[in-house]
């Protein structure tokens, strides 16, 4: 998921093709659709992202009681208000009355604190679950920013790497070369610096062994002379997401898995390195690659959309993909990898989808 920031936004503001009555702001790539003339070109309003959870008295206010998505009406997420997709909330809420927006808008202020918005967790099955513990040794996985929030991460042209991505839940694995040890998490525990104690019944442990993680990952650590070897890969199946790509997760042995990254740590430095160029062929199930060329937003769009790839059976819609430089480098734009996502419309709206983590 995505860093959660509710900053002032300068606007860009549309018409809606087939509703008199409404108009559309734009943030980034983000359109989020606004009653006509709310606002103008030019103006600044507050934006709140898509997974926020808003406090019941600001729902209120926004008049968007009965509106909003989960149990409590109060998750923003994508929707489509006639034909058009919205993704966000775009604001002025009377907490923000005599701030200047244009100011915070320069200076990137963020809002969510304040106004008591926080970001929405998913929740963890049993599978995904179990005791942990703590990992300080734990190569943790980064949060991928999403190019509609930030088109400016890639320069025009600039050589990239399309990958398709999985809906599944991430698998966090890092060998320990001088231990010879092997500690597993979940992108959530992860982020919290816990590892999975190792249980036959969890989810990412049975992963791990079916795909004999360990053992691929000692001989890269070996290859490369790293102390520590992280493999991020996307567990998938039946019984994982609403979106399987024909694996049977429930069924022993059948845990569907694709590596999407790999960090080594050499000398001393943590390094991204291209899974496709540090693997031997064949050695790990990798993410499907859809594209290597000159960056361009009209492409990295299209191919967001569509079939997945991943079955070979165009099975159901894809999920979205993943951008990353062909040459692995820092943002700026970020403050982070240059690495971001784009996801499917369909994905976004799809109906009885699951998003655990």
């Amino acid at each position: 998921m995505s860093t959660l920031r509710v900053t002032a936004e300068t606007l860009t503001v549309h018409d809606h093709p087939d509703a008199d009555a409404l108009e559309l702001a734009q943030v980034g790539l983000y359109r989020a659709v606004v009653a006509k003339g709310q606002y103008r070109t030019g103006d600044v309003a507050l934006y709140i992202p898509e997974q926020a959870v808003l406090p019941a008295a600001l729902v209120d206010e926004l008049g968007l009681t009965g509106r909003l998505a989960g149990k409590a009406g109060d998750r923003v997420k994508a929707v489509r208000l006639r034909g058009e997709l919205s993704q966000g909330l775009v604001c002025r809420p009377r907490a923000l009355d005599g701030v200047d927006l244009k100011q915070a808008a320069e200076d990137r202020t963020d809002f969510a604190e304040l106004l008591g918005i926080g970001k929405w967790a998913p929740p963890v099955p049993p599978t995904m679950s179990g005791d942990v513990e703590a990992a300080p040794d734990l190569l943790p996985w980064v949060e991928i920013e999403n190019l509609h929030r930030f088109p400016d991460v890639f320069a025009p042209g600039e050589p990239v790497v399309l990958t398709e991505k999985l809906h599944g839940t991430a698998c966090l694995v890092t060998y320990l070369a001088g231990e010879r040890r092997t500690v597993v998490s979940s992108k959530g525990f992860g982020a919290k610096g816990l590892a999975l104690v190792e249980d036959a019944r969890n989810l990412y442990w049975r992963a791990v062994r079916d795909h004999r993680l360990p053992a691929v990952a000692a001989r890269l650590a070996e290859r490369l002379g790293a102390t520590r070897v992280g493999l991020f890969g996307e567990v998938f199946g039946d019984g994982v997401q609403d979106l399987a790509y024909g694996a049977n997760a429930r069924a022993e042995g059948q845990v569907g898995y694709a590596l999407f990254d790999v960090a080594a740590e050499i000398d001393g430095q943590v390094r991204w390195l291209d899974p496709s160029e540090v693997l031997e062929p064949g050695e790990l199930p990798l993410v499907p690659r859809l594209y290597t060329g000159p960056y361009d937003v009209d492409t990295v769009l299209a191919l967001a959309s569509g079939r997945e790839t991943v079955s070979g059976r165009e099975l159901h819609l894809r999920e979205g993909v993943v951008i990353r430089p062909v040459a692995e480098r820092y943002s700026p734009v970020t403050g982070g990898r240059a690495i971001a996502k784009a996801v499917s419309p369909a994905y976004l709206t799809r109906k009885g989808g699951t998003e655990y983590e």
